[in-house]
This record gives C-alpha cells, sequence and structure tokens, in this order.
C-alpha cells in the first residue's frame, strides 16, 4: 500500500487537473454558444440563395437549346473519380469526436475503392490530415507551359500523375478557428474547377451534423453533382447512442448550455416563401448568367455549413468530454481520500499496538 504523504501528493495532483479540465469545459461552453451564434447567423444568407435558385428553376428550364444543363455543377457523370472532403478538429480532448469522423471517411473510401473508383481525399483539420497522411500518398500535379503565335501567347496547363488509387489532394488546418466565408473560398472554387472540368465526377462531405448538444450525427452527404437544390444527399450516417446523449445532456445542463434546437427565424420563413411562391419573377439576367454566378456561391455555402456544424459539435464534444473527465477526477479523489484515510488510521493503530506492547513488556 502506498504511503500516507504518497496519497496526498497524489490528490493533490488528481485535484489540480480536475480544476483544468472544470475550465477548459465552461471555456468549451462558451466557444458553443459562439459557434451556435454564427452558426445561425450564417442560415439565412444560405437560406435566400437557395430559394432564389429554387424559384430559377422552377420558372426557367435549367437546360438550353440543345438539351444540356446551363451550369456544369449540375451534370451528372457515372462515378469513376471520387473526392471526399473530411472536416474534423484541429485539437484534441474532445472525446470520440474525431475519430468518429474518420472510421466514416475510412468506411466510405474503403467503399468506394472495393467499387474500383478513384478517390481523392481533402482534409479539413490538423487531426484528418494526420490520421490520412499516414495511409495515403500525396497527389503529384505537373506544371506545363506551351508557346505558341510565334511565342506571343502561353497555355499553362496541370497534368495530374495518379500513383495510387487513393490519394491526398490538398490539406486545410486551422480553417475552423477562423471561419468565414473567406476563409474557405479558395478551397470550394478548386473543387468546383476540378468537377469542371471533369477531374473529379462527384463530391462527398464527411462531417458531424449539429441540430443541438444531444441532437448530432456523423454524415457523409453528397455535395455535386447537385441533384436537388436545398435538399441534403445523406449516403451514410451515424447516430449518437442513448449514453453520449445523457452525458451531453449532464454537461450542457452543468454548464448552462440549451439542448433545445434553435427556432426557425422570420427571416428563414420568408426566405422559404420566396422560394416556392406562386409569383411570376421578373428576372435582368438570362436563367444561364444567373446560374452561373449563383451556383458556385451555393456550393459555398453548403460547405461552409458543413464546417460551422462540425465545429459547434467539436466544442460540443469537448465541453462533454472535459465534464466527464472532472466528474472521474472527482471519483478518483474520493477513492484516495478513502484509501488515504484507510493508511493513516492503519498506521495509528500500528503505533498504538506498539505502544501498548511497549508497556506491558516493562
Amino acid at each position: 500500500m502506498a504511503s500516507v504523504l504518497d496519497l496526498r501528493r497524489r490528490i493533490r495532483s488528481v485535484k489540480n487537473t480536475r480544476q483544468i479540465t472544470k475550465a477548459m469545459k465552461m471555456v468549451s461552453a462558451a466557444k458553443l454558444r459562439r459557434a451556435q451564434e454564427a452558426a445561425l447567423q450564417a442560415r439565412p444568407y444560405a437560406q435566400m440563395i437557395t430559394a432564389v435558385l429554387e424559384s430559377l428553376q422552377r420558372r426557367a428550364d435549367i437546360h438550353d437549346g440543345n438539351g444540356d444543363v446551363l451550369h456544369p455543377l449540375l451534370v451528372q457523370r457515372e462515378e469513376k473519380n471520387v473526392l471526399v472532403v473530411v472536416v474534423a478538429g484541429d485539437k484534441g480532448f474532445a472525446g470520440a469526436f474525431n475519430s468518429n469522423i474518420v472510421r466514416a471517411a475510412s468506411n466510405f473510401i474503403r467503399e468506394r475503392a472495393a467499387r474500383g473508383q478513384n478517390v481523392d481525399v481533402e482534409p479539413v483539420g490538423r487531426k484528418a490530415k494526420d490520421a490520412f497522411r499516414r495511409l495515403y500518398p500525396q497527389a503529384v500535379y505537373e506544371r506545363t507551359t506551351e508557346k505558341y503565335d510565334n511565342e506571343l501567347s502561353t497555355h499553362h496547363e496541370i497534368i495530374r500523375h495518379r500513383k495510387a488509387q487513393v490519394e491526398l489532394t490538398g490539406e486545410h488546418e486551422l480553417v475552423l478557428a477562423r471561419l468565414d466565408l473567406t476563409s474557405v473560398h479558395a478551397m470550394v472554387h478548386e473543387i468546383i474547377a476540378r468537377f469542371e472540368r471533369a477531374e473529379i465526377d462527384s463530391v462527398y462531405v464527411v462531417f458531424n451534423e449539429f441540430k443541438s448538444v444531444i441532437a448530432q450525427r456523423v454524415v457523409v452527404e453528397k455535395l455535386l453533382p447537385i441533384a436537388k437544390l436545398g435538399e441534403s444527399e445523406i449516403t451514410a450516417s451515424e447516430e449518437m447512442t442513448q449514453e453520449q446523449r445523457e452525458a451531453a445532456a449532464h454537461a450542457a445542463a452543468t454548464a448552462g448550455v440549451s439542448t433545445l434546437e434553435p427556432e426557425e427565424t422570420a427571416i428563414e420563413r420568408e426566405a422559404k416563401k420566396f422560394g416556392t411562391a406562386d409569383v411570376d419573377y421578373i428576372f435582368d439576367q438570362s436563367p444561364a448568367h444567373i446560374f452561373k454566378h449563383l451556383m458556385p456561391k451555393y456550393v459555398e455555402t453548403q460547405i461552409l455549413h458543413a464546417m460551422f456544424e462540425s465545429a459547434a459539435a467539436e466544442h460540443a464534444a469537448r465541453m462533454t468530454a472535459m465534464d466527464n473527465a472532472t466528474s472521474n477526477a472527482g471519483e478518483m479523489i474520493d477513492a484516495l481520500s478513502l484509501t488515504m484515510n484507510r493508511a493513516r488510521q492503519a498506521a495509528i493503530t500500528k503505533e498504538l499496538i506498539e505502544i501498548v506492547s511497549g508497556a506491558a513488556a516493562l
């Protein structure tokens, strides 16, 4: 049995750890509130873009005179080359949050690879990058330059040399820490360009869908090509267990965080009415011109929405994990205190027996 002094040192160490985990829990709760507010503030913008496109689609033909769709993002092709964007976190201490996302993405990659499809992985967040960098190689690109018209004009072309069935095509760290539309613009622009030049045939996003602290699930959502505006095409999902819901509810209650889903605002209701109202709107530009400018914005908002929800889910997972750690530290302190009291009582009893035995010997 450990000495009383060793047990006291261990109890002091566990108490210090409990203070740290309790502070981290409250910090995550504050960040969760801000993440929820940011997601709610971005929702009307996404709702209105979707409503405008839905309204245009209902009132104008999305095909031109030759039968081709008006925008490349609507083109349906056979899936031979698939891109999967994996949205995880940049930090740990969030329980099984990152491992659940990586596992769902790995299952999706193995399934598509078994079908004979080429898979490109675009990890967002340091944890996803570290997980997939150990498994798959980086994609190799070659930039070629060709001059023509007596070297008056120059043509640049990027050629990809695929060496494996599954490759990494990009890494994005610390995006969720300063999340806004400009931070994801470059990444989305590159994804759209690759889809338009048929380098990839479809785009999927793996993220943690967040409705409230107790209503979350890891989903694999098809982003491109767009089948129907305003509707999510979920190909796989993993719900929270009852034990996880109870732990999240306890953490939210002790941190003062609501477990209710945010209610629909008046602006969101008006946006839905705009997209479905039986009114003939007059569009200044042609449908092709409007689709050309709004479709990339629509894809940006979908990816930004996934990142906002994943950021909120990460803070909720870290809050729950730190609440569990704080509770476990309290239980450990109680157990160590009981062991220390028993050891101290045993030492006192031993000393009394030695004193009584010595007195009896005299």
